[in-house]
C-alpha cells in the first residue's frame, strides 16, 4: 500500500472515531461529559484537517 493510501486510511479512522465521540456526546445526559466529547471530536477533525486528511468519503467543509 502506497503512503498515500495509509494516510487516507488514517483520516478514515480519525474521522469514525470523531463521529463516534460525536454521537456518544449526543447521547450523554451530564452535560459536562458532553462538553468534553464535543470538543474531543473537534480536536480529532481539526486535527485531521491540519493533516491534510481528506479522501473519499470525507467531508473538507466539515
Amino acid at each position: 500500500m502506497s503512503v498515500a493510501g495509509e494516510g487516507g486510511d488514517r483520516a478514515r479512522q480519525m474521522r469514525a472515531k470523531a463521529q463516534e465521540l460525536k454521537d456518544a456526546a449526543e447521547r450523554a445526559t451530564d452535560p459536562q461529559e458532553r462538553q468534553q466529547l464535543q470538543e474531543k471530536a473537534r480536536r480529532m477533525e481539526e486535527q485531521i484537517k491540519k493533516e491534510g486528511g481528506t479522501g473519499p468519503g470525507l467531508d473538507p467543509m466539515k
